[in-house]
């Protein structure tokens, strides 16, 4: 028996998994795992009922099974089979997959389950099935407070996009975002957190005082920011998601900018600007204590460590032009990886170590786009007006970034700025929805 934590607001209270009783993985071990690659030019056919129920089970047994189709499709990996196709019931395959039915659909994996809610809690049975061979390849249930119903969707989300392609999903995570409103001249920037997939949006700050760049806290419980407050120069704030504390981290001179922090979550990277200089510096938490990691007449910004913590990007103009640098993270061994037209920001390291994400912008456009730490390999993944601030889901395969649109008068009216996706080879760009303009948007970590 595993419990899985819920540490961000929206989603409250424990989900806890166990396996069901005879459920060998064997098509698994006889290799149906497919590669990636092979997915998003030939995304895997996949049926997906209702999870029977009675009473209110039925209700969120339809609900999680529409949760999950939505989850897959999103990815660009999954083509769920249309459900008018279905020849056998959810009912009938729940109790006894009949496999001849789902393979003259075309259908290369199934999955079946049932929903009850018991008292305030919510039980969800889960198999997934290799069709052609006609094996299970995992079974799993899942209990969760009510309200916990779609956190139930994204896990079993997970469960199949692990199965299917041998690597983590990314379904159990959310995103915090600035939520933009108001005139373009005189913006309401709050603090706000979602779903991935944009559901169980919450507001986090008021808006009193302007939020910018958060940045998630490897166990997902935190978030450092920056915050413009009682009118004075920008701190950075460390936001408690289970309590909803603020604490201004450390008393710095000037203004304290782009924090972010290591992975083993015990110190925050950040600049801090001290006259027309902006140098890097690692903060402890515990002891609040800060280290200066660069120096000199440069501009010296958004830092983010390698996922091992051994290494540093960051940009700097250094050079004459903004451009994207690799350092040690005592300071040491500063090189530079960029080399491309046009000037580099807002980097950010792939948690799996392989790719370094950014910003290029020149000759009037902008660009998201990743290169190894190296500085090889750069690929431009979209481009467009005012792009920026990317981040990758926690298995490295998909990045949020945020864009703008132009403004279509002197006022600034017909300003907007939106989250998209895409994944790492530049395919599947998506909108994710939000009830305001959105920027700065930051994966967490997964949840469980």
């Amino acid at each position: 028996m595993t419990t899985r934590r819920s540490l961000l607001l929206g989603a409250a209270g424990a989900v806890t998994v166990s396996g069901l009783a005879g459920t060998p993985d064997v098509a698994l071990a006889q290799g149906a795992v497919i590669d990636i690659t092979r997915a998003r030019t030939n995304p895997i056919p996949i049926a997906i009922p209702d999870f029977p129920g009675v009473g209110d089970g039925q209700r969120f047994g339809r609900d999680i099974a529409r949760v999950v189709q939505d989850n897959l499709r999103n990815s660009g990996l999954f083509r769920p089979v249309a459900r008018q196709a279905f020849i056998q019931t959810p009912e009938a395959a729940a109790q006894t997959p009949r496999f001849q039915d789902w393979r003259v659909i075309g259908a290369q994996a199934l999955t079946t389950g049932r929903a009850d809610v018991q008292g305030g809690n919510l039980r969800v049975e889960f198999r997934l099935w290799d069709v052609l061979p006609e094996t299970q390849s995992v079974g799993t249930a899942f209990t969760a407070p009510i309200g916990n119903w779609r956190r139930i969707a994204h896990l079993i989300s997970d469960v199949i996009y692990e199965r299917l392609l041998g690597e983590k999903g990314y379904f159990d995570t959310r995103i915090v975002y600035i939520a933009e409103s108001g005139p373009r001249d005189r913006r309401l920037r709050r603090l706000a957190i979602m779903d991935q997939d944009g559901e169980n949006n919450a507001f986090l700050t008021d808006g009193r005082e302007a939020a910018l760049t958060p940045r998630f806290h490897p166990a997902a419980d935190r978030v450092a920011f920056m915050s413009y407050q009682s009118r004075e120069q920008p701190r950075v704030v460390l936001f408690d998601l289970n309590t909803r504390n603020q604490q201004v981290l450390g008393n710095f001179q000037g203004m304290t900018l782009s924090p972010r922090f290591a992975p083993d979550g015990r110190s925050v990277v950040l600049s801090a600007m001290r006259g027309g200089d902006a140098n890097i510096f690692v903060v402890d938490l515990a002891s609040r204590r800060e280290r200066q990691l660069t120096s000199g007449s440069a501009l010296d910004v958004s830092p983010s460590f390698s996922p091992d913590g051994s290494q540093i990007v960051f940009n700097s103009d250094r050079g004459g032009d903004q451009q994207l640098y690799v350092m040690d993270a005592n300071g040491g061994g500063v090189r530079r990886i960029s080399f491309g037209r046009g000037r580099y920001a807002t980097p950010v390291w792939s948690p799996r170590g392989d790719l370094i994400a950014f910003t290029r912008f020149g000759g009037g456009s902008f660009a998201i786009g990743v290169m190894r730490p190296d500085g090889s390999g750069e690929r431009i993944l979209s481009e467009g007006w005012k792009m920026e601030a990317p981040s990758f889901a926690p298995n490295g395969r998909m990045l949020v970034f945020g864009r703008e649109t132009r403004a279509t008068d002197a006022r600034g009216g017909g300003y907007s700025a939106r989250i998209y996706s895409i994944d790492i080879a530049g395919f599947n760009e998506r909108l994710l929805p939000t009830p305001t303009d959105a920027t700065d948007p930051t994966w967490s970590p997964l949840l469980s």
